[in-house]
Parts: C-alpha cells; structure tokens; sequence
C-alpha cells in the first residue's frame, strides 16, 4: 500500500469527442511540397508551408504589395547592421519599384551608410582601436554628417534630407549603394533620428548639439506625417533597429491619435536575428492591437530581408495560391 495520503485520479469516466470534429490548426492543406530543380522562386514561395513564420512572410509581403495598390504607405525603419551587412541595393530596388513611401535610420545606419558611399566600406575594429582612444575618430564621417545638421538647420530641412543632398552632389564613387543618395534621388524622405552621445560623430569638434537635435527634430515630426500615411492599409517595418525605432514609432503614434487623426487598418513587421522587448511591444503589439495586424519573424537580416524582398516583387507579378 502507498504510504501517500492521496490516490492516482480515476479517469474511467473522463469525455471523449470524434477526432472528426474537433477544429484543428494544420492541415494536409497547409504542408509544404518538394523542391522541383530548376523551378522559379514564384514556385519555392508557393511551396513554402502555410505555417507560422512562412505563412507570416507572405502575409507581410502581400500587405506590402496591397499598400501599393492602395496608395498607403510603406515605411521602413532600420538599423546599422541592415546596412553592414550589405542589403542597401535590396532595398534600393524595394524603393525604384515604388514599395517604400519613406525611409528612417538611427544614427549609426546614417553613418554606415554615408561612409559605404563615400569610401566603399565601413564598421572599425572597435577592439584595436577603443585602447589608444581612436575610435569613432575618422575625421570625414565626423565633419561631413555634422555639417550636414547645421545645413538642416539654416535652410529649415530635415537632417536625412540635408545630408541626402550634400552627399549626392558629392558625387560619391558608391552612391549607387547608397540608400541616403537612392532615397534622395527618388524623392523619398528618408529621416534620421538621433540619441545625442550614441553615435561616433557626436564625439567630434564638429558636432553642435543644438544644430543635432533641431535637425533630427523636425526629421521627428517630418517621420509622423509619414506615419499618418498608414492608416487604411499601410505598412511598417522595423529592421535590426532594437530600441531607438520603436521608441521613435511609437512616440509617433502618439502623436497622430493625440492629435485625433486617424491610425488604424495597418501592419507592423518586426525582422531581427533576436526578438527584444522594444520591437515587440512598440511596434508589433501596441500600435496595431485592435486596429491592425504585427508579425514578428526572427533571422538573419542576410537572409530575411532579400526574401522579403523577393516575395514583395512576386506577389505583385503573380498570384500566390497559398
């Protein structure tokens, strides 16, 4: 006999159903097919399964191209690492066909980008040069980005719209990759958004906090107009942005239902290699609950973005089934 005061439950007379009748989540419906050789990517898409994350990419892309359509914005948020690792002519390409109304950057995605352009690399070895007090220290990115504020300034511009500008009457060797030059060209406002201390050029001679903090300012109240173009079907996407972006986007917000325009019937897209707190709660939960629809879908931005990317263009030549 057990020593326990209590007995295993008698489950004798528990209540069973028909499996037949019991609502399910996946289907045969929804797997995935094999991989045919020599198929296009319209068909590796289609045979993708209608399951989490892939079902996500498509529904991400599919209300980008639906955005389009419908003349509502596209916005696209991103970080610096979006940019080291080499996805500006994706999206540049994202922007020629007319799929992103608008572009914001922290300020780290600005000076990656403006020193690819300029030079053709970037992204110091922080390690060999933090000891001898170097880093961050490349006089042209300090002297070009910072008088790019104070021309902001002394025409009433935008930071993204100043520095987009003197960068591409610079005629840069790489401005072919460049999203501050492609934004520029295509007439697309790109914003840049500061945290004053975060970033390299902040540390320079050059830099004059007031002349910043005016310039990313009005890039501020210029990136809640954009957002205001979200509303009945539009799009925004953070990319490897884990705290500045959201707070910008969801100040933005802020602002646009405080002010009783209307913000609702949109997506939110958070894609990052790691899921952090901000992105989550800021973009793809708190805007969109009640009003719209946030997916937050992990990889690597080499990887993620390019299909993406590729699923946009797709979608909008060809019929999905799935």
């Amino acid at each position: 006999m057990s020593r326990y005061r209590l007995s295993p439950i008698d489950l004798s007379k528990t209540q069973s159903y028909s499996l037949q009748e019991r609502p399910s989540k996946v289907t045969v419906r929804d797997f995935a097919s094999s991989y045919k050789a020599n198929s296009s990517f319209n068909s590796w898409l289609e045979s993708l399964p209608n399951i989490l994350a892939a079902k996500d990419l498509r529904n991400i892309a599919q209300a980008i191209v639906n955005a389009q359509q419908k003349n509502r914005g596209v916005i696209i948020g991103l970080g610096g690492h979006v940019v080291k690792c080499g996805l500006a002519p994706v999206l540049i390409d994202l922007m020629k066909r007319g799929f992103v109304t608008g572009l914001a950057m922290n300020g780290s995605a600005a000076i990656h980008d403006f020193e690819i352009a300029l030079v053709g690399f970037t992204s110091e070895d922080v390690d060999a040069s933090l000891g001898k007090g170097d880093f961050g220290m490349a006089e042209e990115t300090g002297q070009f980005i910072n008088q790019a504020a104070l021309l902001a300034v002394e025409e009433n511009i935008g930071f993204g719209e100043a520095l987009g500008g003197e960068l591409t009457r610079l005629n840069p060797a790489n401005a072919n990759v460049s999203l501050i030059c492609a934004a520029y060209q295509e007439k697309i406002p790109l914003t840049i958004h500061l945290a004053i201390g975060t970033d390299i050029v902040h540390m320079h001679k050059t830099a004059d906090g007031a002349k910043l903090g005016a310039a990313t300012h009005h890039d501020f109240r210029l990136f809640c107009s954009l957002v205001t173009e979200l509303s009945g079907g539009g799009v925004y996407l953070n990319l490897g942005s884990a705290v500045l972006m959201p707070e910008v986007f969801l100040k933005a917000v802020t602002v646009i239902r405080n002010l009783g325009l209307p913000l609702e019937d949109f997506t939110t897209a958070n894609l990052d290699f790691i899921q952090h707190y901000r992105p989550l709660t800021n973009v793809v939960k708190r805007p969109v609950a009640g009003v719209g629809k946030g997916y937050a879908i992990t990889g690597h931005h080499e990887l993620l973005i390019p299909l993406l990317a590729a699923a946009v263009i797709e979608m909008a030549n060809f019929k999905i089934t799935k």
